[in-house]
């Protein structure tokens, strides 16, 4: 990943994309948003259609793009295809694919994979360590706690032995960018990986949240590693009319901080509490679980909103750039609010003359 860390407004630009409206006219558009200065597109996964097969399209339409996972699931592939998909993404696309890698939730987990949502952090530090054997083209032999490969013999035929990948991947070490938000995950993530990817990243609330994680983790930070790359994620809208906009970032944040997940076992909820919201994070999640998402929405703090937004004059978000560069952002991945292809890769120019 060729990221100089962030200095002054001199930060990236990334994107995640939505091709609910047809995959013919997001690449399209993906071509645009290259030319128009996107550094970075994040393929989501979720529980919808992979992003491996779109990823790999998108590598042939796309010549300076890098192209990542938004994200690959830790549970859902083995550590060994994990690498290898990673192992082949980066080869169609010439060394442009970034691993977004994260442990999503116990409701996709467990229901619509049906597989058991344990021990994510153990699993992750494994996931990466299997990964990195693979592209470096060693002999894969790992005893972890979660993973034994070869698999030992009183657990199967016996007749595994270890093996490397067959080909050479283009580099030895594909970026690895983790999406975490509890303190110890945001730590194994400051220690291990590329790049983190938080979620309502508040640039003023950042160090009082995450900084003694972050400064655990980079304290055992293997310096080959470089420096921590932060990808934040904010709504994007430039213009002197485009107030209103931040109403429609509400419903968003009231549907995680209220409905992802069960009373008492909600990331995002948590999230908010730490973020000084205890009060209005109740709220919330009571209103949205009783079923009443707009009240839900309304309910989200004003503050909140505006903090985890680009959105307003050009002047107002270029200094709002300025206070997420501060804080350690390197790249960010917005969404742009418009209503059509055009508004969406002029917003993204704007962008790039504010981020230099």
């Amino acid at each position: 990943m060729q990221i100089t860390p962030g200095l002054g407004n001199d930060v990236r630009i990334g994107m995640g994309l939505n091709y609910s409206g047809g995959f013919a006219e997001t690449v399209e558009e993906v071509a645009d948003l290259e030319k128009a200065g996107l550094d970075i597109a994040f393929v989501p996964e979720a529980y919808s259609f992979d992003a491996v097969s779109q990823i790999g399209y998108l590598a042939a339409k796309t010549t300076t793009l890098e192209l990542a996972s938004g994200i690959f699931q830790i549970y859902t592939r083995t550590p060994s295809l994990t690498a290898m998909t990673a192992a082949g993404l980066d080869f169609v696309s010439d060394g442009r694919f970034v691993m977004g890698l994260g442990a999503s939730g116990p409701q996709v987990i467990e229901g619509f994979h049906g597989v058991k949502y344990d021990a994510p952090l153990g699993r992750t530090r494994e996931v990466v360590e299997i990964c990195r054997k693979v592209w470096r083209r060693e002999k894969v032999e790992f005893q972890g706690k979660y993973y034994q490969i070869p698999l030992p013999a009183e657990k199967g035929t016996g007749l595994g032995k270890p093996l490397k990948i067959i080909n050479h991947p283009v580099r030895d070490r594909i970026p690895i960018v983790i999406a975490s938000l509890g303190p110890k995950n945001v730590e194994l993530t400051a220690e291990i990986a590329e790049g983190w990817e938080p979620i309502f990243y508040h640039p003023e609330k950042a160090a009082s949240v995450w900084g003694e994680p972050l400064a655990k983790g980079k304290a055992k930070r293997d310096p080959s590693l470089g420096e921590l790359q932060v990808f934040a994620s904010p709504a994007l809208a430039i213009g002197d009319d485009v107030e209103h906009m931040l109403d429609w970032v509400r419903p968003g944040l009231a549907l995680y901080i209220g409905g992802m997940g069960a009373k008492g076992k909600n990331f995002y909820n948590d999230l908010a509490v730490r973020y000084g919201y205890e009060k209005e994070a109740e709220t919330i999640q009571d209103l949205y679980l009783s079923g009443k998402k707009d009240e839900a929405a309304a309910a989200v703090p004003d503050d909140l909103v505006r903090a985890v937004s680009l959105i307003g004059p050009e002047s107002y978000v270029a200094e709002r750039v300025a206070a997420f560069a501060e804080s350690g952002v390197t790249t960010l991945t917005v969404t742009p609010l418009a209503a059509d292809r055009a508004g969406r890769v002029a917003l993204v120019e704007k962008l790039r003359k504010i981020c230099g």
